[in-house]
């Protein structure tokens, strides 16, 4: 194969992977077993616990179900918690330029959940990469969350 021709064939796969990249909208990361762990609380004190979905303009079915799993999840077991404003939780289009803010705070890259606590040391973030891998056992997914976001709650950040 000439040596331009083999240079056109690598230049169109190079094009035709970082167009679908592109076109595809799914940033979800790689999945791993565990959540990114924060630092420990001293005080137990928590102020409020913030459950965010961010997510892009376009999204996969994964990253849909990351959301609508968690949404779930708090509603039914923190019903308490978000009507006091002790817990928030919200889906969040970081790709809108009223949310950069608030994606900037959480260092999102992608489509993620975040789990925030504000505590008399201050703010604490952590991004739970551990649902990707659930998301085909709603039962398993809503546990997991519900003791992650408990200890939280409960101040504690390990």
């Amino acid at each position: 194969m000439p040596v331009l021709s083999r240079f056109f064939t690598i230049l169109l796969l190079v094009s035709l992977l970082i167009g679908f990249g592109l076109t595809a909208g799914c940033t979800a990361p790689a999945k791993s077993p565990a959540s990114v762990p924060v630092a420990a609380n001293a005080s137990g004190t928590v102020e409020k616990v913030e459950v965010f979905h961010f997510h892009g303009n376009q999204q996969c079915d994964s990253c849909i179900a990351v959301g609508d799993l968690a949404e779930k999840t708090v509603n039914a077991n923190f019903k308490d918690e978000l009507a006091s404003g002790l817990l928030v939780f919200a889906h969040v289009n970081a790709q809108q330029p009223e949310n950069y803010a608030l994606a900037s705070k959480y260092g999102v890259t992608g489509s993620s959940l975040w789990i925030g606590v504000y505590d008399a040391t201050g703010f604490h973030k952590e991004q739970d990469i551990r649902v990707w891998s659930l998301i085909n056992n709603k039962d398993l997914y809503a546990t997991y969350l519900s003791a992650i976001i408990s200890k939280r709650l409960n101040g504690d950040l390990s």
